[in-house]
């Protein structure tokens, strides 16, 4: 008995060509829309507004240059590193906020730098930053 070949099978056979590309345009399409995400805004948060942070965020900013010899300059004059801690303390009063930016040359040592922040920190000013290049 010899049985024929039925090449009637179309009607239970799954086309599956359509369904990959779909699946593959999908890919692309969540691949691509991912790379738009802001990741440095995690919370979108809106800060109440007032009069009184407005005064508060008044800042005065003084700027200390050190060079490679170690000699001082508070906003462009000479100053002395005993000089230093009451030229600091003026103008500090008020609701104004005082901070300072210390440019030291890389040449000069590490203890010198840290002589002149122990000072900035007797002189009340709470932000202090390092310039760097």
């Amino acid at each position: 008995m010899r049985f024929k070949p039925n090449d009637n099978d179309d009607g239970m056979r799954l086309e599956l060509t359509s369904m990959t590309d779909i699946v593959f345009l999908l890919l692309i399409f969540f691949m691509v829309s991912t790379t738009f995400v802001d990741f440095s805004r995690r919370l979108d948060i809106q800060l109440p507004e007032t009069k009184a942070a407005e005064v508060a965020q008044e800042t005065k900013q003084s700027v200390i240059e050190m060079d490679a010899q170690g000699a001082l300059r508070l906003d462009g004059e000479p100053v002395s590193l005993q000089e230093l801690p009451q030229r600091l303390a003026q103008g500090g009063g008020g609701q104004v906020r005082r901070s300072v930016i210390i440019r030291a040359d890389k040449r000069l040592s590490y203890g010198n730098v840290v002589t002149v922040l122990g000072v900035a920190r007797q002189a009340h000013i709470q932000d202090i930053a390092v310039a760097v290049k």
